[in-house]
C-alpha cells in the first residue's frame, strides 16, 4: 500500500511553510505539517509550543515534554515548533490553553477539524 500525501497547501491558501527540522516534526517527518489519509491524528497545526500547553497537554495524556530516545524524540520545551493533531489544538483551545499557531506552515486540511476563525485567534508573530 502506498501513502499518497495531499497537497501541500497552508491554510492562508499559499504553499505550506516548514514547521521545524530541529526538532523534526510532521507525520512524514519531513519539519511540514503535511498530512493523508493515514494520518487519523490529523498533524496539521503548526504549533508553538508554550509551557501552559505543555502541561496541558502531559495532563491529558499526551506527554510531548519528556525525552524518548527510543523513539528519537528530544522532548518538547517552550518555543519549540511541532505539527500538533488538530483534535488535541481544538482541545486545548475549548479548555482555554491553546499555543500559539504558524497559519503559513499549518495545513489546509487544519480546517476539516479547526475553523480558520479560531486559528487565526492563536496566530503567532510573524
Amino acid at each position: 500500500m502506498s501513502v499518497r500525501m495531499e497537497p501541500s497547501e497552508n491554510v492562508l491558501g499559499g504553499t505550506l511553510a516548514a514547521c521545524s527540522a530541529d526538532p523534526l516534526t510532521g507525520f512524514f517527518r519531513d519539519g511540514q505539517c503535511n498530512t493523508c489519509t493515514e494520518d487519523h491524528g490529523s498533524h496539521t497545526i503548526c504549533a508553538v509550543m508554550t509551557a501552559e500547553f505543555l502541561a496541558y497537554s502531559k495532563y491529558v495524556g499526551n506527554d510531548l515534554s519528556t525525552p524518548r530516545p527510543d523513539f528519537h524524540f528530544p522532548g518538547l520545551k517552550p518555543g519549540d515548533r511541532w505539527c500538533l493533531c488538530a483534535g488535541r489544538f481544538l482541545q486545548a483551545h475549548d479548555e482555554g490553553c491553546a499555543p500559539r499557531v504558524d497559519l503559513a506552515a499549518t495545513h489546509v486540511r487544519a480546517l476539516d477539524i479547526v475553523p480558520l476563525a479560531v486559528l487565526r485567534a492563536h496566530a503567532a508573530e510573524g
